[in-house]
């Protein structure tokens, strides 16, 4: 530090350094730091000493200057004699001797400036000695020892207790007398200080008394409390803490107990600021380590309890219960020492001292000290008191009284809540540190749920300020926060109660269920883990469980479900959860599982909701079983318990059906498994592949006649469920999403889903997908009312358009709406003007259609483009895809068999002895209201049926437009409309079906009925490879459709002329849009679309055996589910089932290791094809092929109204037309039938030629059959030669049939090499053609060269050498022939013209159709191999048993006939040349040499130039084309030398290449045969061969 005395000052001090000193004392003095100035002056004083002391200045000049200076300060005496100490102990320790002199003299020369007495306090004795101050110093110090010793070691005599008792019972009289008077504490304390001062007391043992008293007095506060705050002011603040903890202390011995008056005194003295909490913790026990410690020894042990109830032990439960049991007593022994920090914090409680109590709180771990129940129950009282007037005012239950708390007493305890505001403030906090500890008073917990309830609803009401708002807000927050915290785990510690639960949900149900399962998910998967009491009851809950589902089993599903019950109403998730996953891993707990959850309370269903969401979301499980082809186990168990449990209980969905959609947004389609069966079980809806005919029936019904007759499981009472899962949907809008998010997901599963899963999973999920589509779908058509529903559903485009929704999904989501509509308007209609007329109510009906349609129409347009509409209207296409089966046709059967089991039931219930009276009257009442909902449905449905058609009859003229081509317009339809449908669902498959039938009945204009079919069994490949399982078994049901409507028309004839025989569907020739097609000669004949039939049944089975050989999954499994589903119809023919039968059998071998699934598939086809065989026939009698019968009739009677065969070609033909030349066809046709026409005007002015030719009836049949397997054989070439020689665009046209070409060629060149080849299935077919074609020469050379007599002695003799089979066969129809004599029906579309034909002969082929026919009866299975070779087996019998001549025929008829044969012939051979002409007329018309054309003038130049010529003479005539060059090529291959032959491979040819052709070729073939016969025969048999013919068609 700087010297504040420059040594100039002392140099010239009595010139100017003592005015300088004094002047800096001054200034130094009256520094207002009053520390820093003390500081100085000390050192100047202290310079200024020192300087003398060294002798720099004289110490009479000190003294002087400190005289001068000493009234500056008042301490300034002090501040020198401190100086003088210190250089008094300094000076001592030097040696020289001087500086102490000068010291000693200074003291003395200052002794007057302060006192002896400071001196004497601060030097050393023996320099006071040396001054003078004192005598002795050794005497000095004996005496200060002597006062100290007094001082501080001599003990008073104080007043204790026992020493003055006279005061301190004076004292205890004062404190204990009656305080009720005017008696206060200022009074009292007054006589109190009198007694101490009398009696000596002391003053800290009358405040122990004190407080004594009061502790035994605690109803006195008003009177103590001030009396200690204003006995505190006469006593230093610590004492009182001091006192109550010494009293504390006294109590902490182990055996001690702190008595709670002393708690709550300390309680009151805190929660009035006499002591401070601090000081008082402090001197309480046990401390804060101790207290960690314990609450983590107690995690600890509840973890060891839960491994101890986890683990599996194997000894005996007694022994374990015996352990239980003595743990149970060691914990009573060891009673915890006492804890009074805690007491204290009760006490603190109970008074209401909230602030200081948090702060004890505070210091313990979190829920420590609300685990002792007394705490927790004061703290719960608390809070009763503090929500009293709030819960008074909006919680109270209307109708309940409830017991008012009073508040509490004293001032300072917190404020009661008048307003939610203040809840929030005051009463959450103390929630918060009550936590699961609320469960010790149900009541409070109780009051705090009837709050939430309360504040949700003033929540939820609008209308509130912005700044209310975000309070609420804030406030709804912490109630989440309570209820997560505190009511939940509370909940958990309850001991089952099933109330609180209800109060709970009470106010659960007024949040979204989203923040529900947040709850749900903390209370499951954390709120267990934040308290040692929780870890033990969760252990302790999964222990139960599991007892509990051990024992569970059907028959004790009550009892169990009690105990389920009991369990659920504190720990549902828990228990759930354990649930679940037994679920996941034994399916058949689902049914007990549900029964048992009867017990459970509402919030408790809520939770069960969360944890199948939470098991389904579970992300370590994996979706697939380890084969990646099907969905795992444990999702179908749980999806099936869903569906289960959400129809049985009220639970909400919303959270379900959300998880779902969010699945389907993430791509993700396997958990549609869960919806599928949620809507299955609460709407009964049901989606399954494996419906009856007589299910699916019953589907096409209204709602009832669905109910009981649709489903496998008759599934009643879903009105409330599908109720609750409509309301769901629609209050959370995801009725539409949903749709469309399966809508588009269908394709997402494969393109997007379906990257790297195997082909036969997304097969699966793609079903899955569309069939929860089509059931949901249903569910909201048959669920939402019209409103709802044209509300939610947007227009057709907006769906197709916008939302990329597929055109089928959309239409199926619109077409209900379109219902809904029109029947509504309908009504209105109604309503508006009562007319009752059948027809007015049509026109309304229709005028409701044209309304509600008319935008759709417009709306459709934009969905394809524009040419499409050249072809089918808009209108066209929208009444296709509005319909359903329900409005095409009335399942009466359905509704008479669904009556009479009802019937039948009300018999039973009659019968029924044991039932009571009441129960009979009701289950009769229920029966007989069904019946007649059923009777009532059923006549509604009639009505709206016919009124549908009448509306179709107004529309169909206008609705193909066939602005391009019939085909064209066939292929559109088919592309658009059929395909997409039938494979949507089965009763769409059976809709498509019935509405091709519809539109060929309501002979709509432009619509080929023929080239329909055709296309749909031509090629089946693409499409059933194409199918994912479920469209491949419905693709299979619209099949299945299709056949049976053609088996009906080709089963009779009666039937077939009826329903097609004059229908425009049925023309062969196809003329320009507008032709009525009145003619009947372009009309197909009944026996060759038998033919045609045949065809078709070829084509399925190649197309079969393609499949099955193709070793791909998908083909061979498709192909078998397809095949199933079309037994009853198909295969009908011998050898085509057999053909099907070994490659079936082929895949059982080959497949029984590699794929079981196939394997099984295959094995079940089987065995139903095989109890299918006894009903299959041989060819023959499936259509009858039989040229000589053709050849014998006159070209002119083949072309009459009867149907030619070229019109029939022609039909083929058509159906194989590529997209190119479908125009130059229609023209064709055109040509085509006009010669038809020329030749019919000759036929019928001929009226009756008779048709037999000179061989017998027999002998014609014979010959049919040769020819028939030459054709079999045969057609196959001629598709080939159409298309190698392409000479006219026709030939280009037919030639699309291109697959069979390369085989027909070598049918013609490698007959024998296609012998060996087993597996293309002509190779028996060529064999047996060959031999047949050389019997078939050899007979008919005989012919030409002998006389009838010698040709029949051929036959004969060719007959012997035929199989006895064949011979029976041939028998069989000659008898058949006579013994039909008489029955004479002249048919549209038969082979030949309406000349009069042998009767008997079609008689009897009739009752064979129908024998064949009518043996379809359901049974399935298949198989498929060398259906080509086996229909060449049975062609080339047919063939021979024709050719051998009968000797049995009636020789009289023959006789009688003859004359008016050969007069017959004349007569067509006249008329064969009128034709001639006219068809050349026509050719010469026509722009293009067709083959069709060319094929009418062959058939003319051969009919007008073979009339009379031999069998032998070759077709030498202009027409013959490339066509009949190949075909003679073929004869001479065949070694046959007859015309007839030639024709007949003409035949075969067209015939192959399309399905006119065929037919026109057997026409050419029978027109030649006929002619030779006649010529080397003679009337007699020609009489025969006509009958025969007949017969054959």
């Amino acid at each position: 530090m700087a010297a504040l005395l420059p040594g100039e000052w002392i140099k010239n001090w009595e010139k100017g350094g003592k005015s300088e000193f004094v002047q800096l004392c001054r200034a130094l003095s009256e520094n207002k730091n009053h520390d820093v100035g003390f500081r100085d002056i000390q050192q100047a004083l202290y310079e200024l000493a020192y300087h003398v002391v060294r002798g720099n200045l004289k110490h009479d000049q000190a003294s002087n200057v400190l005289g001068d200076v000493i009234e500056f300060r008042e301490d300034m005496p002090s501040i020198l004699a401190d100086v003088f100490c210190i250089l008094d102990i300094e000076t001592s320790c030097l040696e020289e001797k001087n500086k102490r002199d000068h010291f000693t003299q200074l003291v003395l020369a200052c002794l007057y400036l302060v006192s002896d007495t400071v001196l004497k306090e601060r030097l050393d004795p023996e320099t006071l000695e040396s001054l003078g101050l004192i005598k002795q110093s050794q005497q000095f110090n004996q005496k200060s020892v002597k006062i100290k010793t007094k001082l501080f070691y001599k003990q008073q005599k104080f007043n204790l207790l026992r020493e003055e008792n006279e005061g301190y019972a004076k004292l205890i009289a004062e404190l204990g007398q009656d305080l009720s008077g005017n008696i206060t504490s200022d009074l009292i304390l007054e006589n109190i200080k009198s007694l101490i001062g009398c009696f000596n007391l002391d003053p800290n043992r009358v405040l122990d008394i004190i407080l004594e008293v009061y502790e035994c007095r605690p109803e006195y506060d008003d009177f103590f409390v001030p009396l200690i705050e204003s006995y505190m002011y006469m006593c230093e603040p610590q004492t009182l803490c001091h006192i109550l903890g010494f009293k504390f202390k006294f109590y902490q011995d182990p055996s001690g107990e702190t008595p709670s008056s002393l708690y709550r005194v300390a309680a009151v003295l805190l929660q009035h600021n006499l002591i401070e909490l601090e000081d008082l913790y402090v001197h309480l026990l046990p401390g804060d380590n101790a207290i960690m410690e314990e609450h983590k020894r107690e995690i600890v042990e509840a973890k060891q309890i839960v491994r101890k109830l986890t683990m599996v032990v194997l000894s005996s439960e007694k022994t374990e219960e015996k352990e239980k049991e003595k743990e149970k007593e060691e914990e009573k022994t060891e009673k915890p020492p006492d804890n009074q920090k805690l007491g204290l914090l009760e006490a603190l409680l109970k008074i209401g001292d909230w602030h200081h109590a948090q702060s004890i709180m505070d210091q313990m771990p979190p829920f420590y000290a609300t685990s002792h129940k007394p705490i927790a129950v004061a703290l719960c009282q608390l809070v009763h008191v503090t929500i009293e007037p709030l819960y008074r005012r909006v919680g109270v239950p209307k109708g309940a009284k409830g017991s008012p708390i009073s508040s509490l007493p004293n001032q300072r305890a917190p404020k009661q809540a008048e307003s939610f505001e203040e809840l929030r403030k005051e009463v959450f906090n103390m929630l918060c540190y009550l936590g699961p500890h609320l469960s010790h008073d149900p009541i409070l917990f109780a009051k705090v749920v009837r709050l939430g309830k309360a504040f949700m609803k003033e929540f939820q009401s609008d209308g509130s300020k912005q700044e209310d708002k975000e309070k609420m807000e804030t406030l709804f927050s912490c109630l989440l926060s309570i209820t997560d915290q505190v009511l939940l785990p509370s909940l958990s510690l309850m001991d089952c109660n099933a109330c609180m639960s209800e109060e709970l949900w009470g106010m659960f149900k007024t949040f979204p269920y989203q923040y529900r399962y947040r709850l749900y998910g903390q209370w499951k998967n954390e709120t267990y883990n934040s308290h040692p009491l929780l870890v033990k009851v969760k252990a302790q809950t999964i222990d139960r469980a599991k007892y509990i589902m051990k024992r569970l089993t059907k028959e004790n599903v009550k009892p169990s479900g009690r105990q389920i019950g009991k369990l659920s109403h504190s720990n549902p998730t828990i228990l759930f959860d354990y649930i679940l996953s037994q679920i996941q891993k034994y399916d058949n707990l689902i049914t007990p599982v549900v029964d048992s959850l009867k017990y459970l309370t509402s919030l408790n269903y809520d939770v069960l909701a969360y944890c199948i969401i939470e098991a389904l979301a579970n992300p370590e499980k994996e979706r697939m079983k380890h084969d990646d082809t099907t969905i795992s186990s444990w999702l179908q168990s749980l999806a099936s318990f869903c569906g289960a449990v959400f129809r049985k209980y009220p639970i909400e969905l919303a959270g379900l059906l959300q998880y779902v959609a969010n699945q389907l947004k993430a791509g993700k389609s396997f958990d549609l498994l869960i919806l599928k069966e949620v809507v299955q079980k609460m709407a009964g809806i049901e989606i399954t592949e494996e419906m009856t005919m007589e299910q699916l029936e019953a589907m096409t019904g209204g709602e009832q006649l669905k109910a009981e007759g649709g489903y496998f499981g008759q599934i009643r009472n879903t009105k409330k469920s599908s109720q609750r899962l409509k309301d769901a949907l629609l209050d959370h809008d995801l009725a539409l999403p949903l749709c469309l998010l399966m809508a588009q997901q269908r394709n997402g599963v494969i393109f997007q889903e379906g990257g790297e899963k195997h082909l036969k999973l997304v097969g699966k999920l793609y079903d899955q997908c569309h069939d929860t589509l089509v059931q949901f779908g249903g569910f909201l058509a048959s669920n939402l009312s019209t409103e709802d529903y044209i509300k939610r559903v947007p227009s057709i485009d907006v769906l197709c358009n916008e939302f990329h929704t597929p055109h089928d999904a959309a239409f199926f989501l619109s077409r209900p709406m379109y219902a809904h509509h029109i029947s509504s308007k309908y009504d209105e209609l109604k309503k508006a003007e009562k007319g009752n007329k059948q027809q007015h109510k049509v026109h309304k009906y229709i005028t409701s259609c044209e309304l509600v349609m008319a935008p759709v129409h417009e709306a459709v347009i934009s969905l394809h483009l524009p040419k499409v509409w050249d072809d089918i209207s808009p209108q066209f296409y929208a009444t296709f895809w509005s319909l359903t089966m329900y409005d095409l046709a009335v399942p009466h059967s359905s509704y008479d068999r669904e009556v009479n089991k009802l019937k039948v039931q009300m018999k039973a219930i009659d019968d029924n002895q044991e039932m009571p009276p009441n129960k009979k009257k009701k289950e009769k009442e229920r029966c007989t209201a069904l019946q007649d909902k059923l009777l009532e449905e059923e006549k509604k449905q009639l009505e709206h049926v016919q009124r549908v058609l009448q509306r179709l009859k107004l529309e169909k003229d206008n609705w193909l437009l066939a602005k391009s081509t019939k085909n064209e317009t066939i292929t559109k339809f088919l592309q658009l409309c059929i395909f997409p449908r039938c494979i949507f669902s089965a009763i769409d498959a059976v809709y498509c079906a019935h509405f091709v039938e519809l539109v060929h009945q309501q002979k709509t204009p432009n619509f080929s009925t023929l080239l329909c079919y055709d296309r749909v069994f031509s090629d089946i490949i693409y499409t059933v490879a194409s199918c994912t399982e479920n469209e491949a078994s419905r693709y299979g049901r619209f099949l299945c459709c299709m056949l049976e409507t053609v088996t009906r028309w080709h089963s009779d004839r009666v039937i077939y002329e009826k329903e097609c025989g004059n229908y425009p569907g049925f023309l062969t020739i196809l003329r320009a849009t507008g032709f009525d097609g009145g003619n009947k000669a372009d009309q197909l004949d009944y026996e060759n679309f038998r033919h045609v039939v045949h065809k078709w049944h070829y084509k399925l089975t190649k197309a079969s055996v393609h499949c099955l050989e193709t070793g791909e999954y998908t083909h061979i499994r498709n192909i078998l589910i397809v095949l199933t589903k079309i037994l009853p119809w198909y295969p009908k023919v011998l050898n085509l089932g057999q053909a099907l039968e070994r490659r079936v059998h082929k895949i059982c071998q080959e497949e029984k290791e590699k794929r079981p699934d196939l394997y099984a598939l295959a094995m079940g086809y089987s065995g139903q094809l095989k109890s299918r065989k006894p009903f299959m026939i041989p060819e023959n009698e499936f259509h009858h092929k039989d040229p000589p019968a053709r050849n014998a009739v006159p070209a002119t009677v083949q072309n009459g109204p009867g149907g030619a065969g070229m019109p029939t070609s022609l039909t083929i033909n058509t159906v194989r037309l590529e997209e190119g030349t479908t125009e130059e066809t229609d023209k064709l046709k055109e040509k085509s039938q006009g010669v038809v026409k020329v030749i019919n005007k000759t036929v019928n002015a001929t009226p009756k030629v008779t048709t037999s030719n000179g061989n017998s009836a027999s002998n014609s049949k014979i010959i049919k059959e040769k020819d028939d397997k030459e054709k079999s054989g045969k057609e196959k070439d001629k598709e080939k030669k159409d298309k190698t020689p392409a000479a006219t665009p026709e030939m280009k046209a037919l030639g699309k049939d291109g697959k069979d070409k390369p085989k027909e060629e070598r049918a013609n060149k490698e007959e024998k090499a296609r012998e060996i080849k087993e597996k293309t299935p002509k190779s028996d077919k060529e064999k047996e053609k060959v031999k047949k074609e050389e019997k078939a020469s050899k007979e008919e050379k005989s012919k030409t060269v002998v006389t009838i007599i010698e040709s029949k002695s051929t036959a004969e003799k060719e007959r012997e050498k035929e199989p006895s089979r064949e011979r029976d066969l041939a028998k069989e129809m000659k008898s058949k022939e006579n013994a039909k004599g008489g029955e004479k029906v002249p048919v549209a579309g038969s082979l030949k013209s309406p000349v009069p034909r042998s009767e008997t002969s079609e008689s009897e082929r009739e009752q064979k159709r129908r024998k064949v026919d009518t043996h379809s009866s359901p049974s399935h299975s298949s198989t498929v191999k060398d259906n080509l070779n086996e229909l060449k087996d049975s062609s080339a019998k047919h063939y021979i048993n024709h050719t051998t001549p009968t000797l049995s025929k009636s020789k009289e008829r023959e006789v009688e006939k003859k004359d008016m044969d050969k007069s017959r012939e004349r007569s067509r051979e006249r008329e064969k040349k009128d034709e001639k002409d006219r068809k050349d007329r026509k050719r010469d018309h026509s722009n293009s040499d067709r083959e069709v054309p060319q094929d009418s003038t062959k058939r003319r130049k051969e009919e007008n130039g073979t009339t009379g010529s031999s069998k032998h003479s070759k077709s030498e005539s202009p027409s013959d084309s490339p066509r009949l060059n190949e075909k003679e090529k073929e004869k001479n291959k065949s070694k046959s030398s007859g015309k007839e032959k030639g024709d007949s491979i003409k035949a075969e040819k067209m015939e192959k290449s399309s399905s006119g052709s065929k037919k026109e070729s057997r026409h050419d073939k029978e027109k030649t045969e006929k002619k030779d016969k006649r010529d080397s025969a003679g009337g007699k048999e020609e009489k025969k061969h006509h009958k025969s013919s007949d017969k054959h068609r």
